[in-house]
């Protein structure tokens, strides 16, 4: 069953209005989907769409000596923080807090999209996330996602390509 059979096109409108707001100034016309139940997690978002874990966009902010800096990852892995701090050259990086995410970027957590933030910030990309045709991301709320190209998303979001993914034994 694709997408388009379970779930019906929206618009724009269906995003955050800070996240539409940034869609318009872009010239994008990007397809916003909405969904009943929350696409806050990877997992919740790749089952109400339909597609793989690794077609899940994950914007995620930490702080590199206390400088906020967003970190793009695929779905089905986790961000190695050494090699985070290595490419940052930073001595120290953690996990933002919830206040400083929403701060940094407008958005609660589950909702952060690639791009469109309240600031401009350090855009780390993971370079596996080219390894799909499509991508999801949030579109600045917990129940409304959007697709694009990987390259176009990253390119959008002004992101470094880096490998910066947990590698399992």
């Amino acid at each position: 069953m694709s997408t388009s059979d379970t779930t019906p096109a929206t618009t724009t409108s269906e995003a955050h209005p800070r996240f539409a707001e940034a869609l318009r100034e872009l010239g994008l016309d990007v397809e916003v989907r909405r969904f009943p139940d929350a696409t806050r997690t990877a997992v919740e978002a790749a089952a109400a769409i339909g597609c793989g874990l690794g077609q899940i966009v994950k914007s995620l902010i930490f702080e590199a000596d206390g400088v906020p800096v967003l970190v793009l990852m695929d779905g089905s892995s986790r961000v190695d923080l050494e090699l985070v701090r290595d490419e940052l050259g930073a001595v120290k990086v953690e996990r933002a807090r919830a206040g400083l995410v929403r701060e940094t970027t407008g958005y609660a957590i589950g909702g952060v999209p690639p791009f469109g933030h309240r600031t401009k910030t350090r855009v780390l990309a993971d370079r596996g996330l080219l390894g799909h045709a499509e991508v999801w991301a949030a579109a600045g709320h917990p129940h409304a996602v959007f697709r694009m190209s990987p390259t176009a998303l990253v390119d959008l979001a002004g992101g470094t390509l880096v490998d910066v993914r947990e590698r399992t034994a």
